[in-house]
């Protein structure tokens, strides 16, 4: 079985086919070594949709326990920061060295296409969420 990020919540809330679990971080993030991939150390509390067929088990209150397989959390951080950086990277060398544009100008198109890589995230988001699954466990 592959390894998981969990964290231990409280559910807020359930409907149908989703149960709403407030994680909050606790000191034990900063020194864990999978908190560049899970983003918890960043926020106190996050609410995390857990999409299960199982959501009426759960009511509002129960102390449960959410995980996301290591892997699916890397390969998160890769698409929001390290693709956002070869997109910047590559705009930037290819409006200076190839099309000559002055320093300030291929700064400002690299900024800008690092923009259009997080609006085009945004518009495939429902596609990008269905590759993320998360499990979820009573405590």
């Amino acid at each position: 079985m592959a390894q998981l990020i969990e964290h231990s919540g409280i559910v807020e809330r359930t409907d149908a086919r989703t149960v709403y679990v407030k994680i909050t971080s606790q000191s034990a993030c900063g020194s864990c070594h999978a908190r560049q991939a899970c983003g918890m150390s960043e926020s106190g509390e996050k609410i995390v949709a857990v999409r299960t067929g199982d959501a009426g088990r759960y009511a509002a209150g129960d102390s449960v326990c959410v995980g996301v397989r290591r892997g699916i959390g890397m390969r998160a951080v890769a698409v929001a920061y390290l693709g956002a950086l070869l997109v910047l990277l590559a705009v930037l060398f290819a409006a200076n060295l190839l099309l000559g544009w002055s320093e300030g100008m291929s700064a400002l198109a690299a900024v800008a296409g690092v923009a259009l890589y997080y609006v085009a995230l945004w518009l495939f988001r429902r596609k990008i969420e269905h590759t993320i699954h998360f499990t979820i466990n009573k405590i």
